[in-house]
């Protein structure tokens, strides 16, 4: 599900580069322009438009597509939109979970699923260490709390239904995957840093920051989502030892303030690209969050891979080509995984 967003276009490029059959559920792209149109994934894929929100729509997709993987995407992620949308917020990110994990249920045959949340859905005391998957859950805003529910619905859902004392009868493995502030090429979400910073760069704009001093742990898009494809192979052959939560963060150091990702952004584009920082009342939101990613370096095996530095290098280079134009974006998109497949094995 949200293979029509930022993310999951990343991730439905990669399946389909890595050979996999892949049936999409989702609304229509988030934003124009989008990478999903960009990468004309719908060529590749079985590609429906649907709402999660719509369980008999999804069901009937789930059983049409008879899924061995599902990954769960499909979310209102934005927590200022959340202050402004707070039912439709809980009806997609709680509702949808709920329809998603049921329509699991009924159509049988799922070998792994993987419900993506964030690393937003814990109870954020603006600890300076990050925060392990045995932590509570919590949530100040309507979508960061939503994604704790969400978190929490999939914990009810693994205990009901596909526990693992009953694994030799369900067959399916139930996993959550909490990820950090993703970055990469082709993001065009509103209120998000990247985005609204490059927005104003290709106008020739100041970028406006609202909170220069917050930190988060930023991380290129295919840091996580390799760290969801490793679970989702562990999930399918070792089944239900990895059906838990998992953090996919950055290191340490990486975790870094707005301001510092803004200036390195300007510094990396060249071309007198500038930023302010805005003043006024704004929502609440965490001013310090990281995540511990111990366990999933040493169970899974999963670390990241490309440094923060190198991280926006990526990006900058992603958005430089595109003004450029002399270059094929999904092939860029393509160049910039097999790179980061052949540094990850280097890595090991």
């Amino acid at each position: 599900t949200g293979h029509t967003g930022f993310k999951g276009s990343w991730l439905t490029l990669w399946l389909h580069m890595m050979g996999a059959k892949v049936t999409g559920y989702s609304l229509e792209p988030p934003t124009s322009p989008s990478l999903f149109d960009m990468l004309a994934l719908s060529n590749d894929i079985t590609d429906i438009r649907g709402d999660v929100r719509d369980f008999a729509s999804l069901n009937t997709a789930m059983k049409a597509a008879t899924p061995e993987v599902v990954f769960h995407l499909a979310a209102q992620p934005l927590v200022r939109e959340s202050y402004l949308a707070p039912i439709e917020t809980y009806e997609i990110n709680v509702m949808g979970t709920v329809h998603v994990l049921e329509a699991v249920r009924q159509c049988g045959g799922v070998k792994a699923c993987i419900n993506i949340t964030t690393d937003k859905c814990y109870d954020n005391k603006e600890w300076c260490w990050g925060y392990r998957e045995s932590d509570p859950m919590g949530g100040f805003d309507p979508y960061s709390n939503s994604k704790g529910c969400s978190e929490l619905v999939a914990s009810a859902y693994r205990s009901s239904y596909f526990h693992p004392d009953n694994y030799h009868v369900h067959g399916t493995a139930l996993a959550t995957a909490r990820a950090g502030n993703v970055i990469g090429g082709g993001d065009w979400a509103e209120d998000r840093l990247i985005p609204d910073s490059m927005r104003a760069i290709l106008k020739g704009e100041t970028i406006q920051i609202r909170s220069p001093h917050a930190i988060r742990p930023w991380q290129h898009v295919l840091e996580p989502l390799s760290g969801y494809l490793i679970l989702a192979q562990q999930l399918t052959q070792e089944g239900v030892k990895f059906a838990e939560g998992w953090n996919f963060g950055p290191v340490d150091e990486d975790a870094k303030k707005v301001e510092w990702i803004v200036d390195k952004l300007c510094d990396l584009w060249g071309n007198e690209a500038q930023y302010s920082v805005q003043t006024g009342e704004y929502p609440h939101e965490a001013n310090y969050l990281k995540l511990d990613i111990s366990k999933s370096k040493q169970l899974l095996g999963w670390q990241p891979v490309w440094s923060l530095t190198h991280a926006l290098i990526r990006v900058v280079a992603w958005y430089q080509q595109l003004v450029d134009g002399k270059q094929d974006m999904r092939q860029l998109c393509i160049e910039q995984i097999l790179t980061y497949t052949k540094d990850a094995a280097r890595s090991q």
